[in-house]
């Protein structure tokens, strides 16, 4: 890749107490790519996810945002300078309606765009725009997570991190999450950085990608070439395709 990487992850470890979490973690993610991060669970790969958010903060090491260094800023700064994240689990507010979800989302500085980025997000999961007055905690688990992409789009990221979209969903409206998010990309030039269990899915979608094991980045290639890798198949891939 030439250019300057939006996102740049160098030497970070972070702990939890005493506990190394990730061991020296290198990791780009280019302007426009969809970049995604494999690995079994405990690898790392959520730990990654909240380093870059700043909680925790990495205690060696930087990260790189649009040609800032991020290391140190608290999470509500980091957030204004248009990194949003849809997290594992999803984390919507459940009391809250589906439309005042998406108002949490937007930013200050977004709501002359309120109404046009709500369209947007409604044009994409029409369920949502079924279900604007529903209470976020009534919606199924796959509404749930259109309803946590959504959120996270409304603050208009440069840079959108996805934690496991896909789990716990049945196939189908998996398959409808990863058609989204490569319409965002291809359509917005949206960067989307990744975290997966479900390997082929998200190797299929990706330009590039790391394989994560023990909080360290053991192998890295484009997509094509790590569902083709016969370490990368026994590993993650045997079990079928999801």
């Amino acid at each position: 890749m030439t250019g300057q990487p939006l996102l740049k992850v160098q030497g970070v470890e972070t702990y939890y107490g005493n506990i190394r979490a990730l061991a020296g973690i290198d990791v780009e993610v280019h302007r426009g790519e969809i970049v995604s991060l494999i690995g079994a669970n405990g690898a790392g790969k959520s730990t990654l996810m909240m380093t870059i958010c700043g909680s925790p903060q990495a205690r060696t090491g930087s990260v790189i945002f649009d040609g800032q260094d991020i290391t140190r800023l608290p999470t509500h700064e980091i957030a204004r300078l248009r990194i949003a994240q849809s997290p594992e689990g999803r984390r919507i507010f459940p009391r809250m309606t589906v439309m005042e979800n998406l108002q949490m989302g937007a930013g200050l500085d977004n709501l002359k765009y309120f109404s046009q980025d709500v369209e947007k997000v409604f044009a994409m999961f029409p369920r949502l725009k079924e279900r604007q007055t529903q209470r976020g905690g009534t919606l199924s688990g796959g509404e749930q997570q259109m309803l946590s992409i959504g959120r996270a789009l409304m603050a208009r990221p440069k840079l959108l991190l996805l934690d496991e979209p896909s789990l716990g969903l049945a196939p189908l409206i998996v398959k409808g999450i990863f058609e989204a998010i490569k319409k965002l990309n291809k359509e917005e030039g949206l960067t989307v950085f990744l975290v997966e269990q479900n390997a082929f899915a998200a190797l299929r979608l990706s330009d590039r990608a790391y394989v994560m094991v023990n909080g360290k980045v053991t192998m890295s290639g484009s997509g094509m070439e790590l569902l083709a890798n016969p370490e990368v198949r026994a590993a993650y891939l045997e079990g079928g395709r999801h």
